[in-house]
């Protein structure tokens, strides 16, 4: 196992190295054998493999070298290798090596769904399975931002179940994730997940640069994206499509934001968010606060579990929840 000593991420880039100077050369077919492909993305495919010798099974990521930078593949597996201790992160096997067309790493192989594969649209998943989900989510990034890390990516799509009710969830992909203090400078397209910070960045058509000043990566990116996640994964629908001045919902839900620090009585909650309780919108205006620096961290959702999220009308929608979810 990997020694965890350092707080800053610096670790990565000497792990970095070293890997890089380590690096094999194997074709997959010769040491593993091909069951079948268990995803598919942009970064490239997830094979479900034995290993021709042990009889192993595990998920391979194979990468493409015609669109995978060689340092982009090593911090990917490097970070993940780096935190794949924490038992609510997906494992790796320390495999890793490249063909003559692909990158590869072996990681864990989790049999179940992904998170997004069990919400019902417009219903979500029952209240009891998301505060499941999100406490063991919340300990992963906080595992993952102690050690100077961001993931940038946390979304229902990469968590994995290990079970159908949530008890044991894993959080996946970190082809996103960077040190702490890393600069961003323009992003090209934007998800409801973004922070609004990070969606200043984003070039439209024709531009090249981005007009805001550049963003240094920090953990509130993470805590946006987790309480996106939270909202979706309660209610079964995004609560907007980006944080920008072009969408209504978005805008909604900073005037919301604006009232609620006025402490006005005239601060009724935007109509996509209706179903919560006053305790959850107070939870959300803390992990969705529009000021970066006053966003809480993903762990103060441990403070509002006991309480109730869903109004007690949207609660009885989802009691029969539970035996959907499969």
């Amino acid at each position: 196992m990997i020694e965890l000593g350092l707080t800053d991420g610096s670790f990565i880039d000497e792990l970095i190295e070293i890997t890089a100077q380590s690096l094999a050369q194997l074709e997959i077919q010769e040491h593993f054998n091909i069951v079948k492909e268990l995803g598919r993305g942009k970064y490239g495919k997830v094979l479900l493999v034995t290993h021709c010798f042990k009889g192993t099974p595990m998920a391979l990521k194979v990468l493409p070298k015609a669109s995978t930078q060689l340092r982009g593949f090593l911090r990917e597996y490097c970070i993940s290798l780096y935190l794949s201790s924490h038992p609510c992160i997906v494992g790796l096997f320390g495999i890793a090596f490249h063909s003559k067309d692909h990158y590869c790493f072996a990681q864990e192989l989790v049999s179940g769904k992904d998170l997004f594969a069990v919400i019902k649209p417009r219903v979500g998943i029952p209240e009891p399975s998301v505060k499941r989900c999100v406490l063991q989510i919340a300990s992963a990034l906080e595992f993952i931002h102690s050690h100077g890390l961001v993931h940038r990516d946390v979304k229902p799509e990469n968590i994995l179940l290990l079970d159908k009710n949530c008890c044991h969830v894993k959080l996946a992909d970190f082809g996103l994730a960077q040190k702490r203090g890393t600069m961003i400078h323009y992003i090209r397209g934007t998800l409801p997940y973004m922070a609004p910070e990070l969606c200043t960045l984003v070039l439209l058509e024709g531009q090249e640069e981005a007009t805001a000043p550049p963003l240094h990566v920090e953990p509130s990116l993470d805590t946006w994206a987790f309480g996106v996640l939270m909202f979706c994964i309660l209610t079964g629908y995004f609560p907007w499509e980006c944080c920008t001045a072009s969408d209504d919902f978005y805008q909604e839900f900073v005037e919301w934001c604006v009232l609620e620090e006025k402490a006005t009585n005239e601060k009724d909650a935007p109509s996509l968010w209706k179903r919560f309780t006053p305790e959850a919108m107070e939870m959300f205006s803390r992990i969705l606060a529009l000021d970066a620096e006053r966003r809480c961290t993903v762990g103060e959702v441990r403070l509002y579990v006991e309480k109730d999220w869903l109004k007690e009308e949207t609660g009885r929608e989802q009691q029969d929840l539970s035996s959907q979810i499969s």
